[in-house]
């Protein structure tokens, strides 16, 4: 719905906001300028509560959010009330008496529809947690916790501690070596090698006091660097099998809802670790903070599914040739797995970083929180509603909704705020900002785009966005848009970095076009426009080799034309053509995964990285072309010359094939090959090992 539909209320936040209703109803629209209001949020309340019975409210206003809200429920209003923060996003600037244009776009990009819901990824925990850790900690929390949750210990480790007098809850003991799941599907392995197994234990005593080496703690784990094999608590034992220093069976797996690995070293060192773990160390703060997480973690869960995968054009593999494997290398959650020659995406593990949706040259998996569609229209109002009303020179700052959004935050109250052509634009992750998003915001109007990187991310997701960057960055410049487009910028240095930025080139154009679903589709849509509106007039553009663009290049003397490497091709960028044995090639399906390289038996295929632009990227080139070869019996084409010559130069003198007959079925197309079988049923065939001419 447009902001003219919209019930709009201003404030200027007790005269700190120098806000223009006359220019923003000029750029926004409005049939009348919009009254400003100086506490909203207090004395002038009512003038919120009075439009609560209007079907749509846009407040201007987070900071008392809580407060309208309760306010709007106070009245059982059922207005569709949003709020968008003008504050510390244009008004608290340095050069807040030139933002009105910034204003208007965060405005209207705040009218936008809501986007449609995502599919759900669920989870169900009944509270069963384990405790992986020394005995003492273990044990301590166990004791803690067991009346709230369903405990399990497994101590790692020996140290003080002493088992409970009853069995209260079940402990073992053991060197924890793996654990695969997530929040209510947890899976445990683990190694005991404690000699003491504390399932049969009868926790009398009774070894601990017959060890002369008092190798034997209260917690019944056996410290062997002490123990001199006189095997003198076995013999005091009363419990058959309870210790067993040859113990044959060692490897322990069960299934839990929750961890809490108290280990100083976790058994899981993930970036991002999944829901439901948890691995504070041995800070007793810290340790506080993780229980009380997990502790909440009882119920029936949901989150949004992140992202879709296309496995019909994944380019990891083929026929067990290995291909393109960036999201494997991208992904801190472990969630993306080889599954032959495709992957697999496990949903409750994906964090929804969209970094995988990022390095995928082929657009197989697609970052679904916000959708591409959804946040190109974002883009697209903001820089088409800031030029609209003068502003010139936007600079998207693309930032993540926690520790950049604070960092925005922080600038505005502390230092000089944003600069009035900076526009900030929220997203999940930063991670899933690519190329497609980068290079669709210059053709929407943007000079630059500069992503904020605040928190701790992965470096494997910097690398990536660096990587990202430096091919949209060289494929402008060579297009002739002069000065520095795309570049990640840090939280400390964020205030002199953006105020020292100089504009950039950009497109005197905005672009009409939709952002699609489809990354490949996106691509050609933004550099279409870019290259039409560009200062230099090219037809090629050299790129790195990380390029998801380029050409294939084979050579004509070692190519057999056996067209292994169309039947490798995930993108259909090699193809064939039925009446004559031709290799053709477009280039603008290539997505340089490399895969026609690797399974060329010849290696005559090699890639060269750049953007072809203009119709021949569209069109079908011939790479190479051979002298079909007939059937010797029916004169149809079943392959080249030079492909059979090749055949018959290998077998050589091989005894298998020292028959003419045999010779001359390799001769012939598959239907007469097995005719001739039955004819000359005398004749050795090719298929029949044991027979020799």
């Amino acid at each position: 719905m447009a902001i003219q539909n919209k019930t709009l209320r201003l404030c200027s936040c007790n005269g700190t906001l120098p806000l223009a209703p006359k220019r923003l109803a000029a750029a926004l629209g409005l049939a009348d300028a919009p009254v400003v209001h100086r506490e909203l949020c207090r004395k002038q309340a009512g003038a919120f509560q009075a439009v609560l019975s209007d079907p749509d409210v846009l407040v201007a206003c987070t900071q008392e959010a809580p407060l309208f809200t309760e306010l709007a429920e106070a009245a059982n209003s059922q207005s569709r009330i949003r709020f968008i923060n003008i504050r510390e996003t244009a008004g608290w600037s340095a050069e807040a008496d030139a933002a009105s244009p910034k204003i208007a776009a965060l405005l209207a990009a705040a009218a936008l529809p809501e986007p449609e819901p995502l599919p759900a990824v669920e989870y169900r925990s009944g509270g069963q947690l384990l405790i992986i850790g020394p005995a003492g900690a273990a044990l301590s929390w166990a004791e803690r916790l067991r009346e709230q949750l369903d405990v399990s210990v497994l101590i790692s480790s020996d140290g003080p501690g002493e088992l409970p007098a009853d069995r209260r809850y079940p402990v073992w003991s053991g060197r924890a070596e793996a654990i695969r799941g997530w929040l209510g599907a947890f899976e445990v392995e683990w190694r005991q090698d404690n000699p003491i197994d504390l399932e049969v234990c009868t926790r009398c005593n009774a070894c601990v006091r017959a060890c002369p080496e008092q190798a034997i703690d209260f917690a019944y784990q056996v410290d062997l660097a002490k123990c001199k094999s006189h095997r003198a608590c076995v013999k005091a034992c009363g419990s058959v099998g309870a210790i067993d220093f040859e113990r044959a069976e060692t490897a322990r797996r069960e299934q839990f809802d929750l961890v809490l690995d108290l280990s100083r070293q976790p058994v899981l060192r993930r970036h991002d670790l999944p829901q439901g773990y948890a691995a504070p160390g041995d800070d007793p703060l810290e340790q506080a903070l993780a229980v009380q997480r997990l502790a909440a973690l009882v119920g029936e869960y949901e989150k949004p599914r992140f992202v879709s995968y296309r496995e019909k054009i994944c380019a990891h593999s083929r026929s067990k040739v290995a291909g393109c494997s960036r999201c494997l290398d991208v992904c801190s959650t472990g969630a993306i797995t080889p599954d032959g020659d495709h992957v697999r995406v496990e949903t409750h593990l994906c964090a929804g970083c969209g970094g995988c949706s990022t390095v995928c040259p082929s657009g197989a998996l697609t970052h679904l929180y916000p959708r591409v569609p959804d946040l190109g229209l974002r883009l697209k109002t903001l820089l088409a509603t800031y030029r609209g009303a003068g502003g010139r020179d936007a600079c998207v700052l693309i930032h993540d909704a926690g520790a950049g959004r604070e960092a925005v935050l922080r600038l505005a109250r502390h230092g000089r705020g944003l600069p009035a052509r900076v526009i900030p634009v929220e997203c999940h992750h930063v991670a899933s900002i690519g190329i497609d998003l980068a290079l669709a915001a210059l053709a929407y109007g943007a000079s630059q785009v500069r992503v904020l990187v605040a928190g701790a991310p992965a470096e494997a997701y910097l690398a990536a966005t660096r990587e990202q960057f430096d091919i949209a960055q060289r494929l402008v410049s060579g297009l002739g848009y002069g000065g520095a487009h795309f570049a990640l910028v840090g939280e400390d240095t964020l205030e002199r970095e953006l105020w020292d930025l100089r504009p950039a080139d950009s497109v005197p154009t905005i672009a009409a076009f939709h952002l699609a679903a489809d990354k490949r589709t996106t691509l050609d849509y933004a550099i279409e426009h870019l290259a039409q509106h560009a200062p230099a007039r090219v037809e090629v553009v050299a790129l790195p080799q990380s390029a998801p663009f380029g050409a294939v290049v084979v050579d004509r003397e070692r190519c057999t034309m056996c067209k292994s490497c169309i039947g490798a091709c995930p993108a259909s960028a090699l193809i064939d053509a039925p009446e004559a044995p031709v290799l053709r090639f477009i280039e603008r399906n290539c997505v340089q995964c490399g895969l026609c390289a690797r399974t060329c038996p010849e290696r005559a295929i090699r890639l060269e990285p750049r953007l072809l632009l203009g119709p021949r990227a569209k069109e079908a080139v011939t790479l190479n072309e051979a002298e079909p070869f007939h059937c010797v019996r029916c004169g149809k084409v079943f392959g080249t010359q030079r492909l059979v010559d090749a055949m018959l130069k290998k077998i050589g003198g091989h005894a298998m094939f020292a028959a003419e007959g045999v010779r001359r079925r390799l001769q012939m197309c598959a239907d007469c090959r097995l005719v001739d079988m039955v004819e000359t049923p005398s004749e050795p065939t090719i298929f029949d090992y044991t027979k020799r001419p």
